[in-house]
């Protein structure tokens, strides 16, 4: 991994943004930002939404929740997290999210390293914000998500 020495500042409401099986990521830095060192995201989590279980290889993933409240799955370990919490998930250990409430959660997440991504560029699709309708099912895209994923070190259970 290269180091990189630049200012990286994404303003309020600015970023990529990527429908994940209905949630949104907003990329707010990348490893072309990073040196490759990590990527952060904000993620956009409706109620009753989240990700399915899965194992990145690659990475070290750390969420910290900036509203709502969120059901995480660790390991075996079972946690209900609100706002100003905060988790690790390790590479190679199963984990997924869901947002149990009836308002919308929200999360600044990292990747250790950078390259997930990647990942989320080529199962996601590209809106121009959280009200932008997708077509595509949550089912079509966990079959995307399971093709693609070996490719990026990303495991769907």
């Amino acid at each position: 991994m290269a180091g990189n020495d630049n200012l990286v500042v994404t303003p309020t409401g600015e970023g990529r943004s990527y429908s994940v099986v209905g949630d949104i990521y907003t990329f707010k830095a990348v490893g072309e930002d990073t040196g490759g060192a990590y990527s952060t995201f904000e993620f956009f989590i409706p109620p009753q939404n989240g990700s399915p279980p899965h194992i990145h290889w690659r990475e070290d993933e750390t969420f910290y929740i900036l509203e709502g409240e969120l059901f995480f799955q660790v390991g075996d370990q079972e946690i209900v997290l609100s706002a100003g919490s905060f988790v690790h998930a390790p590479k190679g250990v199963p984990h997924c999210f869901k947002n149990m409430g009836t308002t919308p959660a929200i999360t600044l997440t990292t990747a250790i390293p950078a390259g997930l991504e990647k990942f989320f560029e080529e199962v996601g699709y590209l809106v121009k914000d959280k009200d932008t309708p997708v077509t595509v099912t949550p089912e079509d895209q966990i079959k995307k998500m399971l093709e693609v994923g070996p490719k990026y070190g990303v495991e769907i259970l």
